[in-house]
C-alpha cells in the first residue's frame, strides 16, 4: 500500500520590522527544499491585508519526506534557528488531500 502524500500549510506572523530578513532567509530555504528527493512543492504567499502574514503550502511524498525535510540541515539550522525567533507566532497544519473526483489544476 503507497503512503499518499503529506500537505503542510503553515501560517507565519512575522514581528514587526522583520519580513524583510524573514524573506530573505525563505529564499535559502526554499532552494533546499525544493531540492530534496520527497518534496513535491513548496510555496511561499504573502497576506494580501497584511504583509506579516506568510503562508507556506508544502508538498512531501510522504510522511517519511516529511521527517527527512524537518530533520535536515537547512530546516534545523535557517528555519528553526533563524526564522522562528523573528515570528510573532507560528502554525503548522498537516492534511492529506481528500479526493472528490474533481480535476485538479494545482498538481
Amino acid at each position: 500500500m503507497s503512503q499518499k502524500p503529506i500537505y503542510a500549510f503553515a501560517k507565519w506572523r512575522v514581528k514587526e520590522g522583520q519580513l524583510d530578513t524573514v524573506l530573505n532567509l525563505l529564499t535559502e530555504v526554499v532552494k533546499k527544499s525544493t531540492g530534496e528527493e520527497g518534496n513535491l512543492f513548496y510555496k511561499v504567499h504573502q497576506s494580501n491585508s497584511d504583509a506579516n502574514t506568510l503562508i507556506l503550502f508544502e508538498g512531501y511524498n510522504d510522511e517519511e519526506a516529511l521527517e527527512e525535510h524537518r530533520n535536515s540541515e537547512h530546516f534545523q539550522k535557517i528555519v528553526v534557528g533563524e526564522i522562528v525567533p523573528l515570528l510573532q507566532d507560528r502554525e503548522v497544519i498537516l492534511t492529506t488531500r481528500l479526493d472528490f473526483g474533481e480535476q485538479d489544476a494545482i498538481n
